[in-house]
């Protein structure tokens, strides 16, 4: 079994996930810039990322903006039901 392996092709900006030594049989467009690469007995072998700076950039981004979203509204609710206790504040 392979330890997975990544490498980036920067002139290309592409980055390669191997997960198995096993040679690619069949390839799966997961979207337009991933494909899953599968042996022949349909297992993950590989994945290839285009763009993937872009790629990368935007999920960081996405997962952060989720995650700090989630963080306000439940900072928002611990204000709130803190100023619930406030004597003579109905918040």
């Amino acid at each position: 079994m392979l330890k997975t392996q990544m490498t980036y092709f920067k002139e290309e900006d592409i980055l390669h996930f191997i997960l198995s030594d096993e040679n690619e049989s069949n390839s799966v467009e997961l979207s337009p810039n991933i494909t899953a690469e599968l042996d022949e007995n349909g297992d993950l072998i590989g994945i290839e990322i285009l763009q993937a700076s872009s790629f990368i950039r935007d999920t960081i981004l996405e997962s952060t903006q989720a995650k700090l979203m989630d963080f306000k509204k439940s900072y928002d609710k611990v204000i709130l039901e803190d100023t619930k206790t406030i004597p003579g504040h109905e918040g």
